[in-house]
């Protein structure tokens, strides 16, 4: 391919990094279209809460900085975090969400065919992050149950293996990872591999033998834990994420991290939040009722899944997944499907959760007419 140069010359056209061409693209959380019926996003695994009005007043009050640039130390919010889980304020860094940590922590560590090792499926950005760093990624089917398979993900580590990620809670399955499973995975993990909790989640997570990421950061020297304020708190809108990690880790993501790339408007944001804790402890409690609601009426309606520790429910609906999307769809119900696996449907409202719950109802009723015709042919 050449690219005509105003001289009139022919020169070869600028090459892009291989590594483009195999990269999945991300595919975020459909939204609602235009419809006669009643839509509800539940695609995106967000809060369906408003912001609180303290957290909205304190981004109004900065609003007239915006032509400011923000402060690229994110200072009070980074000591507020480290008070916040009681560690010192050079084990905090942050980034336009935890994703984008994520990215600053592949960056940092993997060179070129360096292997990041993570659980499949889980987050779908984790491919996609490995690949941008020219590492190559290394997925370690989960259990039957829909859990990470650890022994299989220590097994799958080699002399090449720089990070493993491990997604408790899983998206989008919701499953948790537990303590003793943890302490077990790190005694067979090398001091030299860093293992990365991701708990964007971990708000929702009520197992009482769950693995408690700030637990292993304590113990163990290669461990770093991401939590962000999407979820639980609701600024997904402002992006603000963050990384508890060793200090010489922290340092190095402050390194790769893009410059002012955090607002202060979500700096403002997540202070307000962590101010609010126990207002967002209250919506945080009706969404885990409302998710419980949700899983228990669907095991009645005949529905097999697991039991999730976030704010998603997960549907594994194999072959039949986009028949299942589109008879959700049809309801008003928006979900996330991943074509060939399942649907994760995340908890909204209690009329979006109704809708819901009335569309897999159908939905299941399709699908098992589907399989009966097929069995008859």
């Amino acid at each position: 391919m050449t690219t005509q140069h105003p001289e009139g010359s022919q020169q070869p056209a600028v090459s892009l990094r291989p590594a483009l061409r195999s990269l999945p693209p991300y595919k975020p959380g459909k939204s609602a279209a235009g419809s006669d019926v009643l839509q509800y996003k539940l695609s995106s695994n967000e809060n369906p809460y408003p912001p609180l009005p303290s957290v909205l007043d304190a981004v109004n009050q900065m609003s007239p900085e915006m032509n400011l640039y923000p402060d690229m130390t994110c200072r009070a919010v980074t000591e507020a975090v480290a008070a916040r889980w009681d560690v010192a304020p050079s084990s905090v860094s942050f980034g336009s969400g935890s994703v984008e940590v994520a990215s600053q922590i592949i960056r940092a560590v993997c060179d070129e065919g360096d292997e990041v090792v993570f659980a499949w499926r889980s987050f779908e950005a984790y491919p996609i992050l490995a690949g941008l760093a020219g590492a190559t990624a290394v997925k370690v089917p989960l259990t039957e149950d829909e859990r990470h398979d650890l022994p299989a993900m220590a097994a799958a580590i080699t002399e090449r293996t720089k990070v493993v990620l491990v997604c408790t809670p899983n998206n989008p399955t919701g499953t948790s990872v537990t303590a003793d499973e943890l302490h077990a995975f790190m005694a067979q993990v090398p001091s030299n591999v860093l293992v990365v909790v991701d708990e964007a989640y971990v708000h929702f997570n009520v197992a009482p033998d769950a693995a408690r990421g700030i637990d292993f950061f304590h113990e163990y020297p290669n461990v770093v834990v991401l939590h962000t304020f999407s979820k639980a708190y609701g600024l997904a809108g402002l992006r603000i994420g963050y990384a508890i990690a060793p200090e010489y880790i922290s340092a190095a993501l402050r390194a790769v991290a893009i410059p002012f790339g955090v607002t202060n408007l979500a700096q403002q944001a997540a202070l307000a939040s962590l101010a609010a804790e126990t207002e967002i402890e209250e919506r945080i409690t009706a969404l885990i009722e409302q998710r419980d609601h949700v899983h228990q009426q669907l095991l009645a309606q005949g529905w097999e899944l697991p039991e999730s520790q976030a704010n998603f429910v997960w549907l594994r609906t194999g072959a039949q997944t986009v028949q299942a999307e589109e008879t959700l769809s049809r309801h008003g119900v928006i979900a996330r499907a991943f074509p060939d696996e399942g649907i994760r449907v995340s908890i909204g409202s209690p009329a979006a959760n109704q809708a819901f719950l009335v569309a897999a109802q159908d939905a299941l009723e399709t699908l098992r007419a589907a399989s009966s015709s097929r069995i008859g042919g």
